[in-house]
């Protein structure tokens, strides 16, 4: 795990393995960006091996380069911002992600980026220790035979940013901020990243209590296992996970701030969390599979964002519901026109065993609708509609209320995890209409995010607002680590999520 630490010290004197720098497009290449600090006798020489190397200066390029006079670093790590015009925080935070990663096994790096303001210096230190992760798959065998589920991670470098703002508060807490919202980041990827024979519903929640247990003390824990959830009418939920030898739970994480800060209100958040999901017994083609650990996504995302919440300590309750379950074909296993009653007394017709996501999720909106929070958020690998209509980088929001819904695309944006409004159109609703029972768990294919969202909305209790968001592409990189963002498990949503609770008390 990296450290975030801050200095205003002169970038010579910084005895570090590895100083980071920007570069900037230019007419003849790769320059140095403006008031980058170096003396002289560095920045000439920088300019010149980048005129050498024929740097172009671009997002992504990252240039190291040893024996830069007139600095105490062993090396100077220079890295692409583009267009001077146009270096904006999220450019500043793929920057640092680049660059760190390019010295990631190092012990010690200074990260010297033009920022502005306290925003820009945030997701410079927000970049710097993104870019420091990584998965330590499998540890070795434990005495017992049996693999560890929670490897110990390794120790990341000491990373220090470099301010030009000065050492005032609000620069100290945004540079705080970072650390713990990297760190739930962290945690959010690796659970996303481990393999399912060792994440299974009950693993998950030991890896959640050991992260609590971890923490400072101000998350409770709850859960509810098979024989509690039949008994307590999540029909949703038992169907999906009855086909697996590896039974459901749902997770209850609260962090309630006490005293006089317990006055911003309640945020209710629910994560779907399958484990494993093969399609049941509407299998999904074999190279569908592969990626499908990722499926608890929205759970790991819940999971740490409520951990994030309790650490940030703010006036905000929060509750997290982790809806977790395998999804599997058994001589058990859930149907195709099964008819299951819901927490709220609702019976859904099953449609297609391959659509288990709204299941678990639509008991946990009821459960969630039970304590009367101000305002749900449910966030899950929803659809595969998601992706052809947004692609792998961009979430869907949907919701009952525009305002909620808008803050919630404006706490993702403000935090560089890009997503889009959608609308649930009335008009959609009858392909959700069933002649067994109160309604079908899945329409035609056509607008299937939003019938996904049209479905959730029917579990939402009365005067609250929620948003869904589907967040099948962003959550998992099946291609190269690009900026911030590592190959696998991204991590999607708790920087979100974080800001939109933070949003509650403003």
């Amino acid at each position: 795990m990296p450290s975030l630490n801050l200095t205003t010290r002169d970038l010579a004197t910084l005895k570090v393995d590895a100083l980071v720098v920007g570069s900037v497009s230019t007419a003849s290449g790769a320059g140095l960006a403006s008031d980058h600090g170096l003396p002289k006798a560095a920045a000439k020489h920088l300019d010149a091996v980048l005129t050498d190397l024929e740097a172009k200066g671009k997002p992504g390029e990252v240039v190291r380069v040893v024996a830069v006079p007139d600095v105490a670093a062993t090396a100077v790590v220079v890295t692409g911002l583009g267009a001077a015009d146009d270096v904006t925080p999220d450019v500043l935070r793929a920057a640092a992600g680049s660059a760190l990663r390019s010295v990631a096994t190092k012990s010690s790096v200074a990260v010297a980026l033009p920022a502005a303001d306290e925003a820009a210096l945030a997701a410079v230190a927000d970049g710097a220790y993104a870019g420091c992760y990584s998965f330590d798959a499998t540890s070795t065998k434990a005495s017992t035979g049996a693999r560890k589920a929670a490897p110990a991670k390794a120790a990341g470098p000491k990373v220090t940013v470099v301010s030009t703002l000065g050492q005032g508060k609000g620069v100290k807490a945004a540079v705080e901020r970072a650390a713990v919202i990297g760190a739930a980041r962290d945690l959010a990827r690796d659970l996303v990243n481990t393999p399912p024979n060792l994440l299974t519903p009950q693993t998950f929640v030991e890896r959640v209590k050991a992260a609590v247990a971890a923490s400072p003390g101000k998350v409770t824990v709850s859960v509810l296992d098979e024989k509690a959830l039949a008994k307590g009418g999540f029909g949703g939920i038992v169907g999906v996970g009855q086909g697996s030898a590896n039974p459901p739970r749902i997770v209850t994480m609260t962090y309630s701030p006490s005293g006089r800060g317990a006055k911003g209100g309640s945020v209710a958040l629910v994560g779907k969390g399958i484990t494993f999901d093969s399609g049941g017994l509407c299998i999904k083609p074999a190279g569908s599979m592969l990626t499908m650990k990722s499926d608890m996504a929205g759970a790991a995302a819940v999971a740490a964002t409520v951990l994030a919440a309790a650490e940030l300590g703010g006036p905000v309750s929060v509750t997290g519901y982790l809806c977790l379950a395998e999804n599997m074909p058994s001589g058990t296993a859930q149907r195709p026109g099964d008819v299951v009653t819901m927490r709220n007394g609702t019976t859904v017709e099953i449609i297609d065993t391959d659509a288990e996501g709204r299941m678990v999720l639509g008991d946990g909106i009821c459960l969630a609708s039970e304590a009367k929070p101000d305002v749900i958020v449910d966030i899950a690998t929803l659809t595969g509609a998601q992706m052809v209509a947004l692609g792998s980088r961009v979430a869907g929001v949907m919701g009952n209320d525009d305002a909620f819904r808008t803050a919630v695309v404006e706490a993702g944006t403000a935090e560089g995890e890009d997503s889009w409004p959608m609308p649930l159109p009335r008009e959609l609703r009858p392909g959700l209409d069933s002649v067994v029972a109160d309604m079908a768990h899945k329409a035609d294919r056509w607008g299937g995010m939003l019938t996904a969202g049209l479905f959730l909305q029917e579990f939402v209790g009365e005067g609250i607002s929620w948003a869904h968001v589907d967040i099948a592409g962003p959550s998992f990189n099946e291609k190269g680590a690009d900026g911030a963002i590592p190959k696998g498990g991204t991590g999607y949503g708790v920087a979100m999520l974080v800001r939109l609770i933070e949003s509650r008390t403003a």
